[in-house]
């Protein structure tokens, strides 16, 4: 199975979820998501994989997003463009394969996916 990690070594579920994936041999790429955000196309992909709204992705609890002024009910478009500027406020670690998407809160969470 091919994956893609959306991955900050810095996080502890970011790292148990590599940990993870290596230890099942899924063939990954790791995305280092801090260093490349993703663009916005990417992240309305994921959004559709993960079946959740952009506030949902969004880490609430970051400055970056009070100091941005907007609150999780502002628009979709907003909220993403402001992850793209700073991709610290996405959930981590996201997993992503062709067909679907899981956050990996708890690090288990992502094990359906490789069945």
């Amino acid at each position: 199975m091919k994956a893609r990690i959306y991955h900050n070594p810095r996080c502890s579920k970011s790292r148990a979820t590599l940990a993870l994936l290596e230890e099942r041999d899924v063939d990954l790429t790791i995305v280092g998501y801090l260093v490349e955000p993703p663009s916005k196309a990417t992240l309305k992909r994921l959004l559709g994989k993960l079946g959740l709204r952009a506030r949902d992705l969004v880490r609430s609890a970051e400055p970056e997003l009070k100091a941005s002024g907007l609150s999780l009910d502002a628009p979709a478009d907003a909220l993403l463009d402001l992850m793209v500027r700073h991709p610290k406020l996405i959930q981590r670690p996201i997993v992503e394969t062709d067909a679907k998407a899981r956050i990996g809160r708890p690090p288990e969470q992502v094990l359906d996916m490789l069945e």
